[in-house]
This record gives C-alpha cells, sequence and structure tokens, in this order.
C-alpha cells in the first residue's frame, strides 16, 4: 500500500494535497465457543461460519439470557448473527416469531436472502420460514405472507406504521401473540424527526404486545456512536437499565491507510480567499488512478446528481486512457435505481465484475458487497460515525485497505484536514431523537387508540406530556372518552386511518410539486418551507443531472413549474428573520462566565424571503439580487440562546476602532456575534449526529427579551428533536471546538472553511471573524492556546 501512496504522489496533477498519511492497525479475531442446535450448526457450517467471534457469541447469550441487547461494532464485523442465532433457535424449539425492522427496503432485500439461505440450509420441516412484508408488495402478495405465517418477518418502520400495527387485531394476531425478538437494524439511522417518529412507532408496538400478553426482547445493531445505550433506549421504549451494550469488536481486520486528500486553493483573485478546487474533481481523478491500477473502488458522494455525472466522466476518462475493458466496470449506485439494477450492482461488487463505483449513502448500510481495496469519500460525509461507516466497506479480511478522505471547502471539512488526530482519535457522536415531541405526539396518540384503547396509564410508553394531549385531542373531538368497569378508556373517534395521514419520515406534510412545464411530469416533490427556499421563481433546482429554472409558483395549487436551461449561476435566497422567547425552562451562567446566561426555551422563529441572488457557478461572485414576495412562515421550536457579556462587547467594539478610525462599531459587532453564530452551527455535527441543516440561528446586538446582544440556535423541526438540549447540556464543549476550528483557520477575513455558511439568509454580510475568535475566547474556559 506504501508503494501505491506513493505512486499517487508521483501523479501529474499532484500539488501537495496529501496532508497527513496515518495507519489504523489491524488487530487479530478474538473467537468463543458456544453451543448450537446440531441443525443450525451444520446449516451455518455450509455457509463458511465455524466459529464465532467473541461479540457475537456474547451477544448471543445475554439474549438467551432474556437481556435487551444493543451491539454497536464496526462495519462488517458480523452483527446480523446476534439476532439470527436466537431467531432461528426460538422458531425450531416452538415457532416463537421474530420481528426484523430496517430503515431501507434494499438491506431488507439482503438481509431476506441470506436469512432464506440459512433457513433452506436447516433442510426439510425445520419450521423456520422468511419473508419479508414492504409497500413495494401486492395486496396479494401481502395477503400470501400472512397466510403463510413466517416465523421471521422484515420490514421497515413505514409498513409497521401502515399496515401491520393498524391491522395487529385482525390480520396479524397470530405474529403478535407470538413475538418473541424485535431487531431494529442500524439503530443509529433512527435520529431527528424520523428517529423520534420510529420511536412513537416503537412505543405503539410495546402497547399491542401488551394487549396480547408478549413481551418481545429488543435486539439493536448500531454503528458506533456515543451513547449506543441512551439511544436504544429513546427509540425502543424501553428502559436503559434493561439494555446491555456490547461495543467491544473482536472480528479480524487488515491495516487501513487514511490519507487526508485537500484540494488546492485557488489562487486569490480578489473575490475572496479560502476557496478550494472541487472535491468532486479531486475525487474523479483518484477514482480513476486507482480503478486502472486495479483496485476495486467505491466513492461515498452526498447527491445522486453527482453520482451519476462523475461515474460517467470517470468511465469517459478511462475510454480516454485507453481502457476500455474497466471502463465498462464502472457505474453508479443510489436508491432511485430499479430493485434490480441495485441487485445488479451489488453483485458485481461481491464478484468483482464491479470495479469502481459512485455511490450515495445508500451503499453505507449492511448490504453485502464484499470487502473492497479503496473507499473515496468525496468530501466529509458530515459526522464521523458515517465516515467510518463508509470507511468500513474497505478491507478484505486481513490485507491492508485505503481509505482517503477528500476535503471539501466548508467548516468541518477544513477542520478535519487541519486536525486529522482529531478526526481519527475523537469521541463518537451522539444520535439524538426525541418521541415526546409534542408536534409529532398527537397522530401517534390518535394511531395507538385507534390500535388498541387508550388509558391513562399509557403514560409509561408516551411520557408525561401523555395526559395533556389526550386533553386537547378529547376536545378537539379526536377521542372518545368512556368510563366502564374497567376504568377510564379513550377510543379514536374520528374516521378512517390516522396512520395514514402522516409519514414517518417528514414533520411538514404540506407539499409542493416540482414539474417540468415542456413534458408535464413531476420532477421531485419539496415540503413548503424547503419550496420557498429552493423552489422560488427564479430558483435554479438541479435533479438528476438536468439544470432547471423555476419560471412559476403556485401555492394555493402547489405547483411549481421548472424550464430546462444551461444557467451557468447558482441561486440562494436571502431572509429576514426573528424570533420570539415564549417560554424559558432553564438557565445557567456560561461555563466560566458569570456575566453570561445561558438559557434553553420554546422559541417562535418567523422568517420572511425576501430575494435571492445569483452566483457565478465557478467563482461563486454575486451576479445580481432580485425581490420576491413570499409568505411569511413560522416554526415553533427549542433554541438555547446566551448573552453576549457587557465587557466583552465593549472590548470587541473598541478593537473594531483600534483596527480603522472609521470603522462602524455597530457592524463590526454584528459581524462578530453574526460569524461566531454561523460557527456554532457549523460545528454541532462535530459534537452530535446531525446535519448542520438540522440547526439554525439568529444574532442580534439586542434582543428585547433580554436587553442584550444575543445569540440564539434553535432545532430546525417544529417542537424539536432533542439537539439544542443536547448542545445546551454540553455547551462548553460545543464553544470550545468552534473556537478551535476558528483559530486554526489561516484565511484573513473569514472563508467558507470558518464563519462563511451557504445558508446564510444575509449573503454573509457582515462577517468579523476576528471579533468572532474574541468572543469564543472569551466564552471558552478549557483554554486559551491559541491567544
Amino acid at each position: 500500500m506504501d508503494e501505491t501512496i506513493r505512486w499517487l504522489r508521483d501523479r501529474p496533477y499532484y500539488d501537495g494535497q496529501l496532508t497527513h498519511h496515518e495507519t489504523v492497525p489491524g488487530h487479530d479475531a478474538t473467537f468463543a465457543d458456544l453451543d448450537l442446535p446440531d441443525r443450525l450448526a451444520t446449516a451455518l457450517e455450509k455457509q463458511g461460519i465455524e466459529r464465532l467471534y467473541g461479540h457475537q457469541a456474547a451477544a448471543v447469550e445475554r439474549v438467551r439470557d432474556g437481556d435487551d441487547v444493543v451491539l454497536a461494532t464496526d462495519t462488517a464485523s458480523g452483527k446480523s448473527l446476534a439476532y439470527t442465532i436466537p431467531a432461528f433457535e426460538r422458531a425450531l424449539d416452538h415457532t416463537g416469531c421474530t420481528l426484523y425492522i430496517a430503515p431501507q427496503v434494499a438491506l431488507i432485500e439482503d438481509q431476506t436472502d441470506a436469512l432464506q439461505d440459512l433457513a433452506h440450509g436447516l433442510g426439510f420441516g425445520s419450521r423456520v420460514t422468511v419473508a419479508q412484508y414492504t409497500g413495494r408488495q401486492s395486496k396479494s402478495e401481502k395477503r400470501d405472507i400472512r397466510e403463510r405465517q413466517p416465523t421471521v418477518l422484515l420490514t421497515t418502520p413505514d409498513m409497521l406504521h401502515y399496515g401491520i400495527l393498524p391491522h395487529s387485531h385482525r390480520l396479524w394476531e397470530w405474529f403478535v401473540e407470538r413475538l418473541e425478538t424485535v431487531v431494529i437494524d442500524e439503530v443509529h439511522e433512527y435520529r431527528g424527526v424520523f428517529g423520534s417518529q420510529v420511536g412513537l412507532v416503537m412505543r405503539r408496538l410495546n402497547r399491542v404486545c401488551e394487549r396480547f400478553d408478549s413481551s418481545p426482547q429488543y435486539v439493536c445493531c448500531s454503528a458506533t456512536i456515543g451513547n449506543p445505550v441512551e439511544h436504544a433506549a429513546t427509540v425502543t421504549g424501553r428502559s436503559e437499565s434493561s439494555l446491555s451494550a456490547l461495543t467491544d469488536d473482536e472480528s479480524a481486520t487488515g491495516p487501513t491507510h487514511w490519507l487526508f486528500w485537500n484540494p488546492p486553493e485557488y489562487e486569490d483573485n480578489g473575490w475572496g480567499s479560502g476557496r478550494r478546487k472541487s472535491s468532486h474533481t479531486e475525487t474523479k481523478r483518484l477514482f480513476v488512478d486507482l480503478v486502472s491500477r486495479g483496485f476495486q473502488t467505491v466513492v461515498f458522494t452526498r447527491s445522486r446528481q453527482t453520482a451519476e455525472r462523475y461515474a460517467t466522466e470517470s468511465a469517459d476518462e478511462l475510454r480516454r486512457r485507453g481502457d476500455r475493458d474497466a471502463a465498462e466496470t464502472v457505474t453508479a449506485y443510489q436508491a432511485a435505481l430499479t430493485n434490480e439494477r441495485r441487485r445488479s450492482v451489488e453483485e458485481g461488487l461481491q464478484s468483482g465484475e464491479v470495479r469502481g463505483v459512485w455511490s450515495t449513502n445508500a451503499l453505507e448500510l449492511g448490504v453485502d458487497i464484499g470487502g473492497l481495496d479503496a473507499v473515496l469519500l468525496d468530501g466529509y460525509p458530515g459526522t464521523r460515525m458515517q465516515a467510518f461507516q463508509q470507511a468500513g466497506r474497505a478491507g478484505r479480511g486481513t490485507d491492508p485497505s485505503l481509505v482517503v478522505l477528500v476535503g471539501g471547502e466548508d467548516q468541518l471539512d477544513q477542520y478535519f484536514m487541519r486536525n486529522p488526530t482529531e478526526f481519527l482519535q475523537a469521541e463518537p457522536e451522539r444520535a439524538i431523537s426525541n418521541p415526546e415531541n409534542r408536534q409529532l405526539m398527537p397522530g401517534h396518540v390518535c394511531s395507538a387508540a385507534r390500535e388498541t384503547w387508550l388509558t391513562p396509564t399509557d403514560d409509561r410508553h408516551f411520557g408525561p406530556e401523555f395526559p395533556e394531549v389526550v386533553t386537547e385531542l378529547t376536545e378537539t373531538g379526536d377521542l372518545d372518552r368512556r368510563e366502564t368497569d374497567a376504568g377510564i378508556r379513550w377510543l379514536y373517534d374520528g374516521d378512517g386511518s390516522p396512520q395514514h395521514e402522516m409519514s414517518l419520515r417528514t414533520i411538514d406534510d404540506q407539499q409542493v410539486q416540482l414539474r417540468d412545464r415542456a413534458s408535464g411530469d413531476t420532477v421531485a416533490k419539496l415540503p413548503f418551507g424547503d419550496a420557498l427556499r429552493d423552489a422560488h421563481p427564479g430558483a435554479i433546482y438541479h435533479h438528476q443531472g438536468r439544470t432547471y429554472e423555476v419560471v412559476d409558483l403556485d401555492l394555493d395549487l402547489g405547483v411549481a413549474e421548472l424550464s430546462q436551461t444551461h444557467a451557468d449561476y447558482y441561486t440562494q435566497v436571502l431572509h429576514d428573520k426573528t424570533i420570539t422567547v415564549e417560554d424559558d425552562h432553564d438557565e445557567r451562567p456560561m461555563p466560566g462566565r458569570e456575566d453570561s446566561t445561558l438559557r434553553l426555551a420554546d422559541v417562535t422563529m418567523r422568517k420572511q424571503i425576501t430575494g435571492y441572488e445569483r452566483r457565478d457557478g465557478s467563482s461563486g461572485e454575486p451576479l445580481g439580487r432580485f425581490a420576491l414576495d413570499l409568505p411569511e412562515t413560522t416554526l415553533e421550536t427549542r433554541a438555547f440562546y446566551f448573552t453576549v457579556p457587557e465587557p466583552v462587547e465593549r472590548a470587541m467594539r473598541e478593537r473594531a476602532a483600534e483596527r480603522s478610525e472609521t470603522a462602524d462599531t455597530d457592524e463590526a459587532f454584528g459581524g462578530g456575534i453574526h460569524a461566531a453564530e454561523h460557527a456554532m452551527i457549523a460545528m454541532m455535527p462535530a459534537e452530535l449526529l446531525c446535519d448542520r441543516r438540522d440547526v439554525g440561528g439568529l444574532s442580534t446586538p439586542l434582543h428585547p427579551h433580554t436587553d442584550q446582544s444575543t445569540i440564539f440556535v434553535y432545532d430546525g423541526y417544529p417542537g424539536g428533536v432533542g439537539l439544542t438540549e443536547r448542545a445546551y447540556a454540553d455547551i462548553g464543549s460545543l464553544v470550545s471546538t468552534t473556537r478551535r476550528m476558528v483559530a486554526s483557520c489561516d484565511c484573513a477575513d473569514g472563508c467558507p472553511a470558518c464563519v462563511q455558511s451557504p445558508h446564510c439568509g444575509n449573503a454573509n454580510d457582515p462577517l468579523d471573524k476576528d471579533l468572532a475568535l474574541d468572543l469564543l475566547r472569551e466564552l471558552d474556559e478549557v483554554g486559551d492556546t491559541d491567544r
């Protein structure tokens, strides 16, 4: 591998991009003995599994002992046997049932094949039957599955919500009565709004199981996260004390060579420093070189459009080099492909016929593709957990593997390019969800009442907000309150199915269709708020390799009309924003600062999109501003906020005056707190499993609630999903990480790698990096090593 790395550094385009090379050593496997039923042991041996790793055997033993288990180990560590063995043992012994839940149908199909192969290996009459139950099946296929009564059923949380729980009393009674194990695979994926919704679905499942006197165990499989027990408990509705965690990976791995590869900066051309050339271009160069050298390589990139475009360009480049055979083995992989095409790519990677793939995170989850020689990360994926999940796809047994992180230009990318050791050695992020979100609970409480009557004791499932939610739903007529000999009960009193009135994957049910004016085809659907931002008149919208301009937006009809264009610019909205504090829940001094108050509150954020900018597609230079007349939107959510200490504000203003006699100190101070707000939002994904679009912020030199200069950071979803609560609790760590990020950027005035934001509604004006750093230093109680 060292020879290959030297070869990459000798390529014609190399100009110092390799900023760090670190080898993470592999380790030998540790095995453990485990008694298995003869029939199951034989079936596993046919698949080449003669012994279990230590963590696999330990997980099986704990399930046998009746524990709920969360197994949080690396990619390709064999987590599936932790639930497969108990599921098959119980089915062989007394036809106990297992419910397997995964976030994506592709993963369900892969696991269905693996489990069916193992079931067939048990031989005739084993009583172990496997079936999947998803929205892609016809009514007759679903009916046939129910009639066969499989012992292992695989489904998505969406299908559990829509298709199983509403019919548990009629169509699924046989299954719930025999249900002994619930497997939640990729449990780290259930975070934010989706995780909060799924947590409420699992509480409804727990209630239905109680009705049928079943008490299944939970087996949760997760990537390495910072809070596996806490998160699994939040999703499953079980207590943390009932969960047993296994986090040591005892499988065999080879050494992994990590390369940190930073694209060169543009030469300063007068429109700003710190801008770097495209990570896509650098990744394509590396990809083509590695594939041509015989390395089976997968690139993980963020968007479907990028995957498709650069897979095509990579194949074209290989043909230009005369390597037509390799070009034919390069393809793209993303969720919009047909089932047949996805399966073809997966099988090609397993067999080696496919040599190179550009993929979205659709290939990140546990679909079996074998071991790769190299993984390229086209930009930091957003979290270290996700980066290590994707990197874990590289590695064939104990052979060395190569992972290259190609830096993008934003804050987290460049922070880790400058601080690679912190990336490799930092504690994993924590997954956050909030099943007690008051915006989400009413729909699930109605659904629960439709599935089986509610009683006052259901607060043990839904939490302390349950009585108030029930009271509100009774007053609106959604629930019917009855007094019976058994006590108070509530029944759903509406028409139809409350389950079908909500989506688990969004919180905003109002959708806008994006329609191609020429063909009449629907290009995409966006939530209302996203449509105002991305589909306003004049917006440039990219979809599957095509560029459109939005020519009309009819919010009454919920339709945006698009026309294809060859525009070489992009658009960015401008907006005004206000925040009103509705209720302060908690407050304390900022760590180390008695003169700055930190609060956690319910807030209302009001946003008015006022216009948009056109920016050059290559340089990012502004090309003009245009006004828009769009409705104001409001968001009722949770936020933390803190006041800027008055002595610090005075010092910031004095420094601005010292730098220039003509300085507008009001504007400079506003730019300082604005830049600090941007930087804190950018670094929240370094602490929590979230995207920076999951949070928003506002900084103001004077807020009416505090009568001081104040910085707000709010949860981007109605009711909040727990992000700001956790950041409030760990504010010292967030401030310290943010300070280090800004201080380590060597730009002069602020750039996309430190304080600029691509989502800023004020076009990043004003921003003052130096004053932001002054503020962060004063707030950081950890240290002042960069003063």
